[in-house]
């Protein structure tokens, strides 16, 4: 086994210990999404101390995406990220993981410049990214993240 598949399977072994470690018999805390009630998913789901977040798009309060392509997408998409997390009384040092889908990939460099504005002194939460085709709305990238709850806010 090369180095390349042993830190794979080290990967996988630590998904399953956090699977493992999260699941805690209790039912999980469904949040409805209030921005799109008539689609079928949440905006958010608690369980075992972890909050599993939905992609979210560039989209202004109203659902509609802003304009100007993948700069102001990717503000509005941190700006909206923020905003769930306060909902659920978390901020941006709560999240521990995100996934980032992206219409173009040589889009990143500037998703990722405004990505690492949101986190402060060089804290960043593990991360993927991937060029996607055909995101909702025509969006120029998504962002999908997990947080850690703080005790009790499940």
């Amino acid at each position: 086994m090369n180095v390349t598949q042993i830190k794979k399977q080290l990967g996988y072994l630590c998904a399953l210990m956090l699977i493992a470690s999260t699941t805690s018999g209790a039912d999980p805390v469904i949040f409805p999404s209030a921005k799109y009630p008539d689609y079928p998913f949440s905006e958010a789901v608690a369980y075992g101390g972890v909050l599993y977040m939905s992609g979210d798009l560039g989209t202004d309060a109203g659902g509609k995406l802003v304009e100007g392509g993948i700069e102001p997408e990717s503000k509005q998409t941190m700006e909206n990220i923020k905003t769930t997390l306060k909902r659920h009384e978390l901020d941006m040092n709560d999240i521990i993981k995100c996934t980032v889908f992206l219409a173009d990939i040589a889009e990143w460099p500037v998703f990722n410049e405004i990505y690492a504005s949101y986190f402060e002194g060089g804290r960043y939460p593990a991360r993927s990214a991937f060029a996607a085709s055909g995101l909702a709305l025509g969006a120029r990238v998504e962002l999908e993240c997990i947080a850690a709850l703080q005790s009790g806010d499940e």
